[in-house]
Parts: C-alpha cells; sequence; structure tokens
C-alpha cells in the first residue's frame, strides 16, 4: 500500500464518497459499487447560460449618491440606493453543470468478498477490486491528460467471466442518439438561467472495447458477454470557444479523441497517462512524524485524527491538494471553480462560480508553494478574460478607465455587482487577483511571464486611480462604494468606505505596478501616480481590543457577527506579506487578537485560512490545533475532500497551502525553514517545495531541529535562510545546488 493512497472497504454510498479523477477538462466521480459502477461525468466548459454583459445602463448616475450617503453615515439608504439602481442587470450569474453518467450492470447475483477501493495519487488511477462467483474483479479508472478522455477498464482473472451492461443518462435537456463504433451517445442543449439564455450544444459519449466475448449493442444500452476485459472510452464536450464564441463542433472533436485513443492497447493509454501524471506529481514528497501509517480505511483516519497519532494524514492531505490541482486545473483547460470540475448538481452551492472575495484565489494558494506552477495558468487566462468584459463594465458603472471585477464571475466572464449590495458592491476582485498574479512571478522570476502579466496589472491600476475617493475630514483616498466582504458592521449594512481589505489588496497592487513598470522601462507617469495614490491609502488600524481594525473607524468589538467566516481585515498577513511577527509585531500581535476573537470554527475554507494566517504568526501548536478542526468528519468529507459544507475545494488548497506554511515560508530573498512546527511533527521531510525567487528547496529534521537543506537556485543572488536557531546569507547562482548536511 502506497502512502500516497486513499483505500476504503466498502464503495460509495453518496457523491462525498466517491473518487475524484480529472484531467482538467473532464472529471469523474469513481463510485466503485460492485454490482451497479456509477461515473459521474463533468466537463468544464458546460455552464448554463450563454454570452451576455450585464450591464446597468443606470448604474453610473446612482453612483454619486451612493458614495455621498455612504460617506455621510447613512449606510442603510447607501443600501437602498445600490439595491435600486447600482447592481448588475441580470443581478445573478449561471451556474455549473454536470453531463450526465455512466452505468455499469455488472450482473452480480451474489454477495462480493475481499472488497476494496482505492485512489492512488502517484498514478491518478481509481481503482475497484472484489471477487464474486470465484472470479476476481478489478475497474481501474483514470483521465489521461495525453489522450484528454476518461478510461475504465474492467478486467477479471478467469477468461470469458466478463458480463455486464453499460448504459448513459443525463439529466440534461437532449436525447439519446444512434452511433456506430459500440458508441452509446447522448446530444443536447445547456438550460437557461437567470434570465439567461442557454446557447451551449454538448455531446456525451462513451465507446465499448472488449476483449474476447460478444458485444449486443442495443437502442441505448451495450451489454457485454464472457468477455476476458473490457475498455471504456468516456468523452465529453460542448460548443464553448471562448466566453463570447460559442460555435465549437463537439461532435466532431470527441469522435477524433475516441478514434486517437481506441488505436491503442489499454497499457499504452494507462503508460502515458501515469507518466504524465508523475511529471507533475512526483515533483514534491513529505513525510511527518515517525509513527507507521495506520492500516485502516481512509474515512476511519479523518474519524481519529483528532487523537493526535496519524501526522501522515497530514502529509497524505498535502499530497491530495497536490492531486485535486494537477486533475482540475491543467494549460488550456477551465480555472478551477468552487468545486473544481466535480459536481452532480442541476442547481450546485453558490453556482459553483468562481468567487473572488477568498475562494478563487484560495484555489490557487497552494499551486507555486507545491511546485505546480503550470497549474496556476488557466486562472491567468481567466485574469485576462475578465479584464476584457471588466473594462466595459468600468466605464459603464463607474465611468472609469482600466477593468473592474466585483465578487463573482462564472464561464461567461461576467463582472458586474451581483446579489446585493451585502455581497456585491465589492470591486476588488480584480485587484486581488493581479496582485496574486504578481506574487505567482515572484516564484517564476522569468520576465515573460511579467510581460504577460503587466497589461492586466495596468488596468486594475488605472480603475483603482480612476475611483478612489478623497475621505472627508483627512488627507486619506478610499474605496467607496466598498465593503469588507459579507461581514455586516453595527450600521445595518455591510456598504462602508476603506475597509482594512481594500487598503491592503490596494498597497500589495500599486507596489506590484511599480515594481513591474520599472523592470520592464513602461508607465512612468502612471507608476508615479500609483505610488502617490498609494501613499494616502489608510494605514492600518489597531482598535479599542488591541484588534487590527477592520473599517476606517473602530466598528469590531460591536459588529453583529462576532466569529464571522471571512478574517479578510487579515489580509495582510496572509496571503499578503505587508505583516510580519519580525518587520511588523505590533499589527502580527492585533492580527493574532483577531484570530483568537474569531475563534478557530469556521466553514472548510474558513479553517484553511486560518491555518495559514497561525502559521505566519509562527505558532506551529495552535496551527496544528486548526488543522485538527478541519481534518474532522465536520469539515473534511470520507474522500478527503472539503466541506463547507457542502462540498467547496478551496478548503482542500487552503488547507494544503497552510501545510506548507507551517514547514516553509518565504519572501522575496528570504527563506524560513520550520517557522510553525508543531511538536507532533518533530521529525520529517519535505522535498521539492518552491519558494519566492524560484528556488526549489528540499529540507529533513529530527527532533525538531534542521538536520539537511538543499537549494537549488532558479535564479542568481542573496538568499538569506532564517531558522529556529541561525540566520545566514547565500550568494547563489543559477543552476547551482547548494547543500548543508
Amino acid at each position: 500500500m502506497s502512502d500516497n493512497e486513499l483505500w476504503y472497504d466498502r464503495a460509495a454510498s453518496v457523491w462525498t464518497e466517491a473518487l475524484p479523477v480529472g484531467n482538467g477538462r473532464l472529471g469523474a466521480m469513481v463510485f466503485g459499487d460492485a454490482w451497479n459502477e456509477r461515473l459521474q461525468i463533468n466537463e468544464s466548459t458546460f455552464w448554463s447560460g450563454g454570452p451576455y454583459q450585464p450591464i446597468n445602463p443606470d448604474a453610473h448616475a446612482a453612483l454619486p449618491e451612493v458614495r455621498n450617503l455612504i460617506l455621510a453615515g447613512r449606510y442603510q439608504e447607501a443600501d437602498r440606493k445600490a439595491y435600486e439602481g447600482a447592481m448588475a442587470k441580470p443581478d445573478r450569474q449561471t451556474s455549473y453543470q454536470p453531463i450526465g453518467d455512466v452505468w455499469l450492470d455488472l450482473h452480480h447475483d451474489m454477495t462480493v468478498t475481499n472488497y476494496r477501493r482505492s485512489l492512488n495519487l502517484e498514478t491518478a488511477v481509481a481503482v475497484t477490486q472484489y471477487d464474486c462467483h470465484g472470479v476476481h474483479f478489478r475497474r481501474d479508472v483514470f483521465a489521461s491528460a495525453i489522450h484528454d478522455v476518461i478510461v475504465c477498464r474492467i478486467a477479471v482473472d478467469q477468461p470469458g467471466a466478463l458480463s455486464m451492461t453499460v448504459m448513459l443518462s443525463s439529466p440534461q435537456n437532449g436525447d439519446p442518439i444512434d452511433i456506430a463504433d459500440a458508441t452509446l451517445g447522448y446530444d443536447g442543449r445547456n438550460r437557461r438561467q437567470n434570465g439567461i439564455d442557454g446557447a451551449l450544444r454538448f455531446a456525451f459519449r462513451v465507446r465499448v472495447l472488449a476483449e474476447g466475448g460478444f458485444v449486443d449493442i442495443g437502442e441505448e444500452t451495450i451489454r457485454v458477454r464472457e468477455a476476458s476485459s473490457v475498455v471504456l472510452l468516456i468523452d465529453a464536450g460542448t460548443s464553448f470557444q471562448n466566453y463570447k464564441t460559442i460555435d465549437g463542433d463537439p461532435q466532431a472533436q470527441i469522435k477524433a479523441r475516441l478514434d486517437a485513443a481506441a488505436m491503442l492497447p489499454y497499457e499504452a493509454l494507462l503508460a502515458a497517462h501515469v507518466t504524465e501524471h508523475r511529471r507533475l506529481f512526483d515533483r514534491m514528497q513529505i513525510t511527518l512524524g515517525d509513527k507507521s501509517v495506520p492500516t485502516i480505511p481512509t474515512d476511519k483516519r479523518i474519524a481519529a485524527y483528532a487523537d493526535g497519532n496519524d501526522p501522515s494524514l497530514a502529509a497524505l492531505y498535502l499530497q491530495y491538494g497536490r492531486y485535486l490541482a494537477i486533475s482540475c486545473s491543467r494549460p488550456g483547460t477551465q480555472a478551477a471553480n468552487l468545486q473544481g470540475i466535480w459536481n452532480e448538481d442541476i442547481l450546485p452551492a453558490w453556482g459553483s462560480k468562481y468567487t473572488v472575495n477568498i475562494n478563487l484565489e484560495m484555489n490557487y494558494w497552494l499551486a507555486d508553494v507545491a511546485n505546480l506552477s503550470e497549474t496556476f495558468l488557466p486562472l491567468v487566462e481567466l485574469v485576462e478574460d475578465v479584464a476584457e468584459t471588466g473594462r466595459e463594465m468600468a466605464k459603464a458603472h463607474y465611468g472609469a478607465r482600466g477593468w473592474v471585477l466585483h465578487h463573482n464571475t462564472d464561464i461567461w466572464r461576467a463582472t458586474g455587482p451581483i446579489d446585493g449590495p451585502h455581497w456585491g458592491m465589492w470591486p476588488m476582485g480584480g485587484a486581488w487577483l493581479c496582485a496574486q498574479l504578481y506574487d505567482h512571478y515572484r516564484f517564476n522570476p522569468d520576465r515573460a511571464v511579467l510581460e504577460r502579466i503587466y497589461p492586466l496589472l495596468k488596468g486594475a491600476v488605472e480603475f483603482a486611480l480612476d475611483t478612489l475617493v478623497a475621505l472627508p475630514d483627512s488627507n486619506y483616498l478610499g474605496t467607496c462604494p466598498s465593503l469588507s466582504p459579507e461581514n455586516s458592521h453595527p450600521f445595518g449594512s455591510s456598504l462602508c468606505a476603506a475597509p482594512a481589505m481594500d487598503n491592503q489588496i490596494l498597497r500589495d497592487l500599486f507596489e506590484a505596478f511599480a515594481d513591474a513598470s520599472a523592470m520592464l522601462g513602461r508607465d512612468g507617469e502612471l507608476r508615479t501616480e500609483g505610488s502617490a495614490a498609494r501613499a494616502r491609502l489608510p494605514e492600518d488600524r489597531i482598535g479599542k481590543g488591541g484588534q487590527l481594525q477592520e473599517w476606517m473607524e473602530d466598528w469590531d468589538l460591536d459588529a453583529p457577527e462576532q466569529q464571522h467566516r471571512h478574517v479578510s481585515h487579515l489580509y495582510g498577513l496572509y496571503p499578503s506579506l505587508q505583516i510580519d511577527p519580525l518587520d511588523t509585531p505590533d499589527l502580527a500581535k492585533a492580527a493574532q487578537v483577531v484570530l483568537e476573537r474569531r475563534g478557530d470554527d469556521a466553514t472548510g475554507w474558513g479553517i484553511g485560512w486560518r491555518l495559514n494566517l497561525w502559521a505566519r504568526l509562527a505558532d506551529g501548536n495552535r496551527a496544528a490545533q486548526v488543522l485538527a478542526k478541519l481534518l474532522t468528519p465536520e469539515r473534511t468529507y470520507p474522500n478527503l475532500m472539503d466541506a463547507h459544507p457542502p462540498f467547496q475545494i478551496d478548503g482542500n488548497f487552503g488547507g494544503a497551502a497552510g501545510i506548507v506554511e507551517m514547514l516553509v515560508q518565504s519572501r522575496p530573498g528570504e527563506l524560513r525553514l520550520l517557522p510553525a512546527l508543531p511538536e507532533q511533527w518533530s521529525s520529517g521531510s519535505l522535498k521539492g517545495v518552491r519558494i519566492r525567487s524560484g528556488h526549489t528547496v528540499d529540507l529533513s529534521w529530527q527532533g525538531g531541529e534542521l538536520s539537511s537543506l538543499r537549494i537549488t537556485a532558479g535564479h542568481s543572488g542573496p538568499l538569506t535562510i532564517r531558522q529556529p536557531a541561525d540566520v545566514f546569507e547565500l550568494q547563489l547562482k543559477q543552476g547551482e545546488v547548494w547543500e548543508n548536511r
């Protein structure tokens, strides 16, 4: 049994027990039922609706009154005015959709024995095996990125002992179709939602390839009799080309992919898949603690994690996060949405959209540190799209240059304020994403990366400069209207001016643009203007309770939700680098007060954020306590997926990133080793972690002290290394491998 394996002694009875496979475009949830297997299929471009631009022609005219009401402290009136005149039209977006299911009836008429199902993270293959009728049955399922199909092989250990029936079903509007070549098909159209007409065509196929035996093709089923093995090739696609073009030919594309895959033996498909997956997955290895991996099913390990006897489950959780990133976010595919690429519901929670007031950003906290920078590229492509649609929104709603993104978007790249002012009147989504893009550049300091993201940074800066307002009775500039994401202040609204998070994000944005502009030698005048605006942003403030203030005014102790899931004003501590226990100890202490008051209990992703924050505060034992709250049945499903509840993948990525943050932290030119090491991880190793400046680090430790360190230099320059007992500096040359044992 591999340390990087999830396994169970029974089939999945619900979706959150099934095992995910994916290649970035296609996803499947494998249930592993011995009698009636279900493979639930998703395709990353299959959403409801069609191209739309939710501009409200009255929004710009409503903006001055909303601003004035906020600045006058008439917050509820501002809320009503924003609801009446400033929201997008429509003020809802579209939803990510399931394509359908592949069903396998294995014709068993007796109890099975020796049942086991598993997901090997190193090979990305889900396996179900058992004995029935004196025959050993084995099913292997994987999603090949190389051949861009899902492959399922059913095999037996006795020739001619396999009989089964294959069926397709779909909850979508469409019809089964007749296809030659032992292929089942279903074609249809997507749904209308929130007044947005459905415009996508989709196709769904499964091809059946039997070794030996007989194949009977019915109208909506394919039956195989007396075979030795069966390979299913599964594919789905839509007419989506990009957010404004939907004239693709999914039927032809699917046929080409299935024909190409069918020409190859199963062993070749599997070998190509495993090689490609391991190219990414094998870059990082981790061991935690000195206890052996428990020989009990994964769901039982989750239930027992709080006992403190299974540190290797945390290592598995990190590797599972990396596995999910590889499986749902690859170059050329869509960015990971709220559920990655896995969703069985027509109306998923929050539309399974891209929520950009924490969730989308958290989806990509892991990518760079986990040495999976390729998986970050779909996020870059999404930001490039919303910069285009957001430019129209910025002009129409704000009369501003540049581009804007509020708190949500979808596959059609809508950027307007939705869901009501309490959630939607937050114009900082684009700025936050740009700050994250620049941090991605810090991990990958390549001029080509900077050239690509520079226009995005510039547009976000232009929008900020055109929309910042002078705050009364001060020299400050601030955002207005805005809010501290999803949290109400004591005056019956969330709307406000210049909340702490906005100021922190804008400091990062203006600094990133100034650095990029100087390095590329462009837009000096805009750089100067941005730097001047940055100097006029309100500073972080410490309130009467010793807490870092969430708002300009000291309202925190009177806010209605004292344990709110969001900790937006701690952005400066994590993911930003602005607040640091060494450089800004007073602000770090104030951030700790916030965490103590908010508490460790939250949604799955909220706990994941808190884990990273405690790690940044260098409190390893508290971080371990927070991780223990995440790795419980209340916040982690049996298949290790994060429980908001319901499932949201952001908690997986945030939690996994937090485990890395406990062991290795970096700032430009600085590496911090074992900054938040808990007592129960007194020994271990982490190999292949990526740090800012582009270096790759391997380390091991014993008795809580570093025992070996290896750095592969990504570029030349100085690097300060800080460990619990020592600080020293290296001069590295690109490509050099430095070791200290």
